[in-house]
Order: structure tokens, then C-alpha cells, then sequence
């Protein structure tokens, strides 16, 4: 079966930085779109990156020149820069097939367990 399994998140100070990976097995990971999602407390799930099959990227206004999503063989990355306290969230990576653009949560059928992201002030 499908597993997006993710790793790499923790506590760091304002200004800091982590890095998040998604390891991805049970799909051929080349055709799918990969995304970056954040849920915080008593917030809605927001998208903050996606990737395609050719590497073309998008990213949420937000996260824009600090965040850096990649791909390689079947591992999904999220490089974070000049963290902010608004990026404490618990961050999934998630997949869906070949459609693109891909903002909308609803369209990805897998997802991660999540990983927690806390950036102290």
C-alpha cells in the first residue's frame, strides 16, 4: 500500500532553519504531484508547496523565498529558511496523481502522519 512517511521536524528558534522529508513507497513516485500542507492549532490545513513530475514548483505567498521544495528518487524535501512563530504548524506531505496546478487538498488522495514544526519567538 501506499506510505508517505515524515521526518525531520523539531523545535528551532525564529529565524532558524529545518529541513522535512517524506519518504514515499507503493507509487510510482515520478508521475505524482507532491505537496507540502500545514495545519496549526484551530486553523483550516493549508497548502504551503507542491512540486510536479518535471520539477516545476508553487509555493503559497507566505512561504515564498524562504521555503524550497525538491524531489529526488522517492524522497520529497522541504528546506525551511528565516523561520517566523506564524510557521509553527504540524506539516504533511501528501500526493496526487499527474494533475497540476495542485493547491486544493482535497485533491490528494495520500498523506503522511505529519510532522511538528514549533519555532520559538
Amino acid at each position: 500500500q501506499v506510505q508517505l512517511v515524515e521526518s525531520g521536524g523539531g523545535l528551532v528558534q525564529a529565524g532558524g532553519s529545518l529541513t522535512l522529508s517524506c519518504a514515499a513507497s507503493g507509487l510510482p513516485f515520478s508521475s505524482y504531484v507532491m505537496g507540502w500542507f500545514r495545519q496549526a492549532p484551530g486553523k483550516e490545513r493549508e497548502f504551503v508547496t507542491a512540486i510536479n513530475w518535471s520539477g516545476r514548483t508553487d509555493y503559497a505567498d507566505s512561504v515564498k523565498g524562504r521555503f524550497t521544495i525538491s524531489r529526488d528518487n522517492a524522497k520529497l524535501y522541504l528546506q525551511m529558511n528565516s523561520l517566523k512563530p506564524e510557521d509553527t504548524a504540524v506539516y504533511s506531505c501528501a500526493a496526487r496523481y499527474s494533475m497540476w496546478p495542485a493547491r486544493n487538498p482535497l485533491d490528494y488522495g495520500y498523506w503522511g502522519q505529519g510532522t511538528q514544526v514549533t519555532v520559538s519567538s
